[in-house]
């Protein structure tokens, strides 16, 4: 299947990717490659997800050209001071067995480093050909305000938890403003969607799925990606059944509306979110 692209900055990156978080050893590659096999061609991993040997595996097994995936990489918390990031990054192509990744991102935010110089050795690794684009993960509107505005990062997307039970308006509205794309994590709320009756009832009206209206609502909006995650083959397929139908406006704000602050990625470590 050919996914439909979202453009940001003159790139394409496909509208929809696959999560391997907990994708690992034999299983892992099995599910990553079945993903690959049904077309899904953005394929987000991290050095802490431990799956960076099996998604390079599944990429090689696959036979399909290198230049037909968008593949991203996250740097942990604990590794962002600039003369560990280039040794990580060298460990992470090491691993995936590829010489340059698409993308490149800060996993956490955190106040042990200046992120002035995690941003410039992530600029250094985009300069030294070893990433295509570098972003981060799980920053608020105020750690934007510091990598763009008081350092001036080239930054192309943020990755953060956004569905329908979590409202990212006011995050969305600032990255939007900076040309970015939001990248949503968890965007089927670990599978509560599927027990809300307003979702249900929107998905029969298309014949899709609640978790199908909220991938649709989600890739609908502009700026906005998202990288749902699944080990089943049955499951990849159903999410990638979201670009035959359109939601109407009245469907599509009656989905923002279901916002109740409901967060599933909280942490020690955290920043202080929006909203």
């Amino acid at each position: 299947m050919n996914i439909p692209s979202k453009i940001v900055r003159g790139e394409a990156i496909p509208a929809l990717g696959l999560g391997t978080f907990e994708l690992t050893g034999p299983d892992g590659e099995t599910a990553i490659r079945a993903a690959i096999d049904l077309g899904y061609r953005q394929i987000d991993t991290a050095i802490r997800y431990g799956n960076e040997l099996e998604v390079g595996r599944a990429i090689r097994a696959s036979g399909v050209p290198r230049g037909d995936f968008f593949v991203t990489t996250k740097i942990w918390f604990d590794s962002l001071d600039p003369d560990v990031v280039p040794r990580r990054v060298g460990e992470s192509l090491e691993r995936l067995a590829l010489d340059q990744v698409d993308l490149l991102l800060v996993h956490w935010p955190t106040k042990d480093v200046p992120l002035g110089e995690t941003l410039a050795a992530f600029e250094a690794e985009k300069a030294r050909g070893r990433t295509r684009l570098i972003g981060v993960s799980n920053f608020t509107v105020a750690l934007l305000d510091e990598a763009l505005g008081t350092h001036g990062a080239d930054l192309f997307c943020n990755q953060v938890e956004y569905h329908p039970f979590l409202s990212q308006e006011t995050l969305l509205a600032r990255m939007r403003r900076a040309d970015m794309l939001l990248n949503a994590y968890q965007p089927i709320a670990r599978g509560k969607v599927f027990q809300c009756e307003p979702l249900n009832e929107i998905g029969r009206k298309y014949g899709k799925t609640a978790g199908q209206v909220t991938l649709r609502w989600l890739v609908q909006q502009e700026g906005v990606g998202a990288i749902p995650r699944s080990s089943r083959p049955e499951n990849m397929r159903a999410n990638l059944d979201i670009f035959d139908f359109e939601l109407l406006a009245q469907d599509m704000a009656a989905i923002h509306g279901l916002a109740r602050g409901e967060r599933y990625s909280s942490f020690d470590w955290q920043p202080e979110w929006d909203d």
